[in-house]
Parts: C-alpha cells; structure tokens; sequence
C-alpha cells in the first residue's frame, strides 16, 4: 500500500484538466464575444446587450455543467472520501484494544540471554541508557503508521507503569540531544542513528548514574518502512546519514544499517566499564546482528522487544521486574554476521541492461517524470529460506553451525524452566497425532511453547527437503509452578508432502521414515519418534488432491524460474557458492521478452476471443444487491442481478475502488469504506484511525494463534465503530532478508508460522463480518525496485511451499475473502494480472470466493485495468482515473468485467454492513451542495434570461413608440 504523494496530485490535475479547459474555453468566448460586439455595431434594436446576456448565460451553464461533470466524475472518489461521516472508536472499544495489545506484547518480548539470572530486575532504580529509550519503535512507517488520536506509551512511560525509576538526567541528555526520530518515510529516507557521542557524558553525569543505581539498560533501535529496504551499505551512494560526530564516522564503508554505529558501540563501552550487570533491549522488527555481545561480558540479559504499538511499551516494565514472565520465541534466525546470509547476494536492486523497448515514462512521488525500465530479483536459495538453510546445511557439513547462528528460529528463555514429555504418535487414515505434556519445573508461573518439527527421508538429488521443518505448534496457557497441562499436536500426513516441479509436476509424500521432534527452537531437539510410510503417494488425482485442493495441483510457473541456478541439497550443497553468488547476466532473453507486457505493448484487442457472446446488460429485473446476501455464489440469481447493470456501473465499480467500493444506486449497492494498516485501521481521507497494535513480527513472536484471533476480532470490533467493510491486511510476506525495509508488517521467515498467524487473524474479523484483503500476493518479499516493474524469479516448489503457503492457509484455514495483488511481476508476468497466480491457483485449487484489489494503484508503466480484470485482479486501488478504467468494450472485455463486478459484489454483500438487509445511507455533503448548486444556477439563469428577454422587448418597444412619436402626422 502506498499514500497519497505528488503522482497522485499529478494524476489528479491531468484527470481534472479536460473539464477545466472546457470551462476555460467557455470564459474566453464569453469574454471575446463581449469586446467583439462591443467593438463593432450590431444591427436591431438592443441586439448587443441580448448577445451580451446569452453570450455569458451560455458560459455559466456551460461552465457548471463542465465543473459538475468533473465533479461527479474523476473527483467523486475522492470527494466521497473525503466528506464520508467520520466515526471514531468507542470508549469501550479503546480500553479493550489498549488491554489487548498489551497482552499481545507481554507474549511477544523474547528474552535472547540471561546470564547469572540478571534478570528479572532486583532494584525499582535503573539507569537507562540510549537515545532510543526516549524515541523507541512503534511501529513502521508507511502502512505502519500509528494515529495521533490516542495516547502513546512510550518506553519510559511503560517502564514507569511498572514501578521502575529512571535516572532523569540521562533521559535530559537525549531528549536535548534530539527529541524527534529522523524520517525512514516512503518517499525520502534519512538512515541517521541519533545517539549522545561518549566524550558527552561527562563525569559527573557517569558518577551520577552509579550513585543511582548498580543496574543499567541500554536500549538500541532500528526502524523500518515502507519504500525502502534498510541500507547494506551505510556509505553507498544515495544513503543519507549524519554523523554523531565531527571526530569520526560512525560507520566504514560496506558497514550496514543493522550493525552498532561507532556511537553506539563507543557508548556501550562506555557503560560497561562503569557497570559489571547491564540488560541489553533490542527495539525493532528486524533480526539485528549481535556479533558484539561476546566482547562484552557485562552485557548479562538481553531482550528482543519488536515494535509495540500505542499501548505495548506498557508490557517491558512487567518482563524487567518479573511481573510478567516472558514467553516470546524468536520468529526469524538470528545469524553472527548478515552479510553471510545465503540470500544477502540476491536482494536488493537488479536492473536488465537490454529492455529499452519496455521504458515507460513514469511519474514518481515527488511529481517528476522519468523513464522506467524493468528490473530483477533471484529468488536463488529456492527452499531453503531462514532457518531451513541453517539447520540443513549444518546437517550436511556445509557449514558451522555455533559459528554462524547465535539464536535459532524457535529460540527464548523464561525465568522459569520446563519439561516436555511426547507421547506416542497416533499415525491412521492420514492423520498424525500426539499429546505433549508440559510441566513448569520451576519457581515462578509462566508460559511454554511445544515446536513440533519433521525430517523428511532424502535422496541425494531428489526432491528439495529441509532436514528442519516446523509443521505444528500450540502455546501452553500460564502454568503454575509444578502444574502441567497436556497438548495434543496433530497435522495431516500430506502436510509432509514436498512439491516436486520436475518430475511428478505435484506434491509428493516419498515413501521412508519421516522423524517427529519436539525441539525448543529449531535446532534443540527435545525428543523425537519415527512414522515409517511404506509407499510413496503422488497428489495429482482428483480424487486424491493435496490438502483439499478443489483441483489438482500442478506447476504453474514454469515460466518464473528463469535462467537461475538454485540451491540444491544434492553432494552436499555443492552449488552453494555459485547459487548463492550475486548475479552476473543483466539481460532479459528474447524468451521473457516475448512474454513481458506493461501498458506499453498490451492492446486487449489481442486478447480477445471471437466466441465470447457480448452480456447483457441494462436489463429490468427489479433485483437489489440485498436480496442476494447468504446466496451461494453460482446462485442463478447473481446473473440475473448483473443483467442489470450497465457497463458504466461495473467499470466505475472496479476502476475507483481506492480505499472503499463505490455505491450502485440502482441495485442498492452502498458506499463501502476499507482502511489500511498492518497493526490497525487507518482511513487516509478522514483522517480516523483505531488503536495500533505491536507490529506483525511481535504477533509471530507471541506463538500463540489465540491472540492472532482476538486481534481480528478487535479489528472487526473496531472496524464497526468506525464504519469500515474491509481490512488492507493482513501482509504475510516471507522475511527471506533481514533488510527488508517492511519485516515489521510481516510475521516471519516460516511459511507456516506467519500462515498460522495470519490465517487466525482473517478468521477473527471474518467471524465480525470484516473481510481482510491478505496482502501482498505474491512473491513481494522486498521493497527495493518493488514498483519499478520488478521480475522476481523463483522455482515452482519454492513460490508454494514457501511463498504461497501463507495465503494458501489463510484461505483454506481462515475463510479469506479478499486478497491484495503485488506490485511485482512473478517471471515475466505481472503479479496483479497474473491468470496462474489470481485464477488457477487462488480460485480453482485453493477454493477462494471473493475478490482481487490491486497494491496501490499509480499506473507505474505496468498497472492497467483491462489487462487485470481479464486476468484474474477485479478492482484498482485507485481513487483518480489514470489507466484503471476499462477502455475496451469487447465482448471478452465486458465478460471479464461482469464477473470483476460478480466477486466484488459477492464479497461486500456478504460483510457486516449488509447483516440486516440494505443499509439507509445519507446522500454525500458535496453531493447535496451541488444539486443545492445547481437549483440555484437554474433559477439565476431563468431569471436572467427571462430579465434579459424582457429588456430587450421593452427596448424594442421603446424604440418603436419613439420612432412613432417623431413620424409626421398625415
């Protein structure tokens, strides 16, 4: 999702132009017939002043019928939009969300070391220090913003809801030092780390702090955002940063982003050497590279505390002083040195040195227009993302694995300790079960996670499979000392199953003993047993599909792998080096460009089909769009309701679907407002956003499926209070790279754990009525060149067992009824109008009803409706006219177009708004201004002519009697 910037200005005002010169043109003739007429003599009596009357009158009207069209036209979205009723949460609804979201972060705080029991804190007095602690991390910027409408809980402030001091002369330094985070925006980014250099704190002010207190806690930050990944390479060109200091450079070249600045490590030398017992917090989404913690054995306890949201600062206090016993787990791989990443060499920004005949002149953010050419991303460790990678390639020897990982996926302590027990497994009729029961062996209440993982059997050179994959996992509730509670794992033996796109072209269970670990992360394995298959099964019958797939399941994107090596398992890993190696060929094959469109060379008259029977359209059936709420969606009435419409409704319904679907008043269809945020419901026009919650990777870290369900619930609760139908979110993206601007939005680097998440949230706010749009689908794992007609390439069974899955279980598990296309090509093929992606896989194997939105929608060189909704994409995100209206009206055009209109009318009849019956709407404020307008112009303009009518006569008439008065008598 993007916001509103000078393209869309830009967009706006060429929109608006062609109104705005007729009404122009019509001023000028106004003006030029009065000098005219002025200046020359005019034959018959009051002859001039009539022109001068009808000249101007013929102007206005002509002038307001121009205004009125622009009005009811390209402005009307954004009008409508901007003059909706503004709703605000309920008083009720605010204290409910606040308690959630500070349950959601209490969960999600995850303790990464604890040494010597540092922690929970013994003293209410601390030292805290870093410029962080007075400007954490809330959330990210972007589609992450929080609402200034409620109270925030600043990291301080949640410390103090706990009872803990805080020494006030450091936060004094800091807040003197800046008190304002620089802007990470989505248009413009400056990276700058403000933190207090060393030789600033003097010593008196050290002296101080050890008077205050013996315990220190030094908070370090990173922030994120929407439209930019955060910098590799903190010196390279177009990276804006400031130093602390004038003495030095707080990063050498090639240094990155999630790495300590010079400054930061200068000021935890400082703190240890004056205290032997310090807790290092961590704020933000993204795994930070801890190498340094090694050379500071003062540094006892560390805590992950991902962004929290308006209230969840209040939750770290409670984990400092043992009031709340953290239980969060680590929801991505936390590796020594990131640059050593397998993924690090192939993310980022690629551009083709050969696709000049697809430049498109595109208009950025700031308003300037430039040539656009596409771009390229190798998706080349195929299956073995994150952890997946680790845990395999130490298994085969590839590398050292204390050497490279410091916290595994899966990984947190608790001030208490636990024991698993695993039962025996259940394995009949594809179905695989056990109980695990958990006992609290230690002093305190707290919580456990069970982490139920799989080995698969693997033949040297067959199917890709990782050693290590999660396949289950349930959160216990609080157990008190010495108390157990019992939990029964079960999963679908097919769950095992591994896509194989060479050979069997579909899922497959390979015969051979499959090993069942519970593991406290993903490398400790707590116990394991063995279930033996004796035969190899091959999804590729209807009768027998893969995970209910509606049809089978068979490769689809043979055309996204390109011409990339990728990792194999096969000798060992023996291609690591070259798979994993920074891309060499800039040049698009002939192959590719003979399947690449974008609004360049698409003409939809190409891809017409001279069978398609035109529909009908127009017809009288005195159907509304009420009658057809609860109806099955191949319910013959829906195509006597479409009859109805015309072509002007359903494209008006599909182009302007920008934050809402538009009122079709003869059938009943309401306005509909939809709102975005990952943490949240933000209406960009009205300026009314909901309480933000902790960030989506602070979900994942909670492991518990419980409050992902509570979440959606509350934002279906408060979706009601403000008015809202649907949800832009939830984004279940993959963390394939740690420096991926936007990690915050998304969950994890598991496939099933962000699904589990993601899924338990659509299902919370579908059970309100509120239909989440599941974003960004798919394959939209980066932000570098995300807009810039960026091909990602990847291998079929990557794109499902990886990219995919997330979506796939949040329709299957959690009942998705909407989903939001990417911005990124998949292959050669744009992802919003990609028929595999929206139609084959999403539609006939998974089973999804409800309809496609576009990512925002800007034109970019590549977005057009008439090549989306042919394919698959049924509404832009648009709110102005650019290239979202369908300009073909074919009968392949006007077919697509009808069941566009069918799945966006199935799915907002179907939301809460419709529960009982047609809603009541009031007509728009501007809507009535205008028809108020144009009463008024009426009765001006008839007055004026009839006044101007009636002085011409009268001056005839004059002229006449005078004409007789001086004639001669006879």
């Amino acid at each position: 999702m993007l916001q509103i910037n000078m393209a869309d200005v830009v967009a706006v005002l060429n929109s608006l132009l062609p109104y705005l010169i007729v009404a122009g043109v019509l001023l000028v003739l106004a003006i030029i017939i009065t000098f005219a007429v002025n200046k020359r003599t005019v034959k018959g009596v009051g002859a001039r002043k009539l022109i001068h009357s009808q000249s101007w009158i013929v102007a206005v009207v002509g002038i307001v019928i121009a205004i009125s069209m622009m009005l009811t036209g390209p402005m009307a979205t954004l009008l409508n939009n901007a003059t909706i009723t503004k709703y605000t949460l309920a008083d009720s609804t605010v204290s409910q969300a606040n308690e959630l979201a500070k349950d959601v972060q209490s969960e999600a705080i995850t303790l990464l070391q604890n040494k010597d029991n540092s922690l929970p804190l013994s003293d209410t007095k601390i030292n805290v220090f870093g410029w962080g602690s007075t400007n954490p991390v809330y959330g990210g910027t972007g589609s992450g913003s929080m609402s200034d409408q409620y109270p925030t809980v600043s990291l301080l402030d949640g410390l103090k809801e706990s009872g803990l001091q805080t020494n006030a002369s450091l936060t004094k330094l800091y807040t003197d030092y800046r008190e304002d985070r620089p802007e990470v925006g989505m248009f413009a980014q400056d990276w700058t780390l403000p933190e207090v250099p060393a030789a600033q704190y003097s010593d008196s002010l050290i002296q101080e702090a050890k008077d205050y207190s013996d315990r220190a806690v030094v908070v370090i930050t990173r922030v994120g955002g929407e439209g930019a990944d955060l910098p590799t390479n903190m010196k390279a060109e177009g990276i804006t940063y400031t130093n602390n200091s004038k003495d030095y450079e707080d990063f050498q070249d090639g240094e990155h982003f999630l790495q300590l600045s010079k400054t930061e490590k200068d000021m935890i030398d400082l703190v240890s050497k004056n205290f032997d017992d310090v807790t290092l917090v961590y704020n933000g989404a993204n795994t930070f590279q801890f190498d340094f913690l090694s050379s500071y054995p003062q540094i006892k306890s560390v805590l992950w505390c991902p962004p929290a949201g308006q209230t969840g600062f209040s939750a770290l206090g409670g984990v400092l002083t043992g009031d709340v016993n953290p239980s969060g787990k680590t929801s991505d791989t936390f590796i020594k040195d990131l640059k050593k990443s397998n993924t690090y060499n192939n993310s980022g920004s690629f551009a083709y040195d050969n696709v000049d005949e697809f430049a498109q002149s595109v208009t950025g953010f700031t308003g300037e227009t430039s040539d656009v050419t596409p771009t390229f991303v190798n998706y080349s460790e195929g299956i073995y993302v994150g952890y997946k990678f680790y845990e395999t390639a130490a298994a085969e020897g590839l590398i050292n694995y204390d050497e490279q990982v410091l916290y595994p996926f899966g990984y947190g302590l608790s001030y208490t300790s636990f024991t698993q027990s695993m039962g025996n497994i259940s394995h009949q009729d594809g179905k695989v079960s056990f109980d695990v029961t958990v006992t609290n062996t230690g002093d305190v209440a707290g919580k456990d996670v069970v982490e139920t993982y799989y080995d698969p059997p693997y033949t040297n050179g067959g199917i890709e499979k990782a050693s290590t994959n999660l396949i289950a996992f349930e959160k216990t509730k609080e157990l008190q000392p010495g108390s157990s509670e019992t939990v029964t794992i079960e999963f679908d033996e097919d769950d095992m199953a591994s896509y194989d796109s060479h050979n069997a072209k579909a899922y497959v269970l390979e015969k051979g003993d499959y090993g069942i670990s519970i593991q406290s992360d993903s490398h400790t394995v707590i116990d394991e047993k063995t279930i033996s298959l004796d035969n190899t099964v091959t999804y590729d019958s209807e009768d027998e599909t893969h995970d209910g797939d509606q049809q089978v399941a068979t490769n689809q994107f043979d055309n996204a792998a390109g011409d990339v090596e990728y990792l194999s398992r096969a000798n060992k890993f023996a291609n690591y080096d070259a798979a994993t190696a920074a891309p060499t060929n800039f040049s698009m094959s002939d192959e590719v460009k003979a399947e690449f469109f974008n609004n360049g060379n698409y003409d939809p008259a190409d891809h017409n089909n001279d069978a398609d029977e035109m529909p009908t359209t127009g017809a009288d059936n005195d159907l509304r769009l009420a009658d057809l709420r609860g109806k099955d969606y191949t319910d013959e009435e829906w195509d006597k309701l479409l009859d109805q419409l015309t072509f002007s409704e359903m494209d008006n319904l599909t182009a302007m679907a920008g934050y809402g679907t538009q009122a079709i008043s003869s059938i009943g269809k309401i306005q509909l407002t939809d709102a975005d945020g990952p943490a949240s419901l933000n209406n960009n026009f009205t300026g009314v956003g909901s309480i933000g919650f902790p960030a989506s990777t602070a979900f994942a870290c909670t492991w518990n499926k419980d409050l992902a369900t509570k979440f959606g619930e509350m934002i279906g609760t408060m979706a009601h209070d403000m008015h809202v139908a649907g949800w832009y979110a939830p984004a279940m993206n993959i963390h394939r790279n740690a420096f991926s601007g936007r990690t915050f939005e998304y969950f994890s680097e598991d496939s099933l754990l962000s699904g589990a998440m993601a899924s338990n949230q659509v299902a919370g706010a579908k059970e309100k009525g509120v239909y989440s749009f599941m974003k960004h689908f798919a394959l939209n794992d980066q932000e570098s060149n995300r807009l810039n007609m960026l091909c990602t390439w990847a291998n079929e069974q990557s794109i499902r067992e990886t990219y995919l899955k997330p979506f796939e279980m949040s329709v299957k598990e959690g009942g998705a009824q909407a989903a939001m296309s990417a911005f990124n090509y998949i292959g050669p093929v744009y992802a919003g109008a990609n028929p595999a992606l929206l139609n084959t896989i999403l539609r006939d194997e998974w089973g999804f009803r409800g309809f496609v939105l576009t990512d925002y929608f800007g034109g970019y060189g590549y977005q057009n409706a008439d090549q989306e909704i042919r394919n698959g994409n049924d509404a832009m995100l648009a709110t102005t006219s650019i290239t979202n209206h369908v300009t073909d009206k074919s009968a392949t055009s006007v077919k697509a177009l009808r069941q566009a209109t069918k799945n966006i009318l199935y799915t907002t009849v179907n939301g809460w708004q419709y529960e009982d019956g047609e809603p009541e709407v009031s007509t728009p404020i501007w809507r009535t201004a205008l028809y108020v307008t144009w009463g008024v112009v009426a009765l001006l303009v008839i007055g004026l002519e009839i006044l101007a009518i009636k002085r011409y006569l009268d001056r005839r008439k004059a002229v006449k009697l005078a004409v007789v008065a001086k004639t001669p008598e006879e």
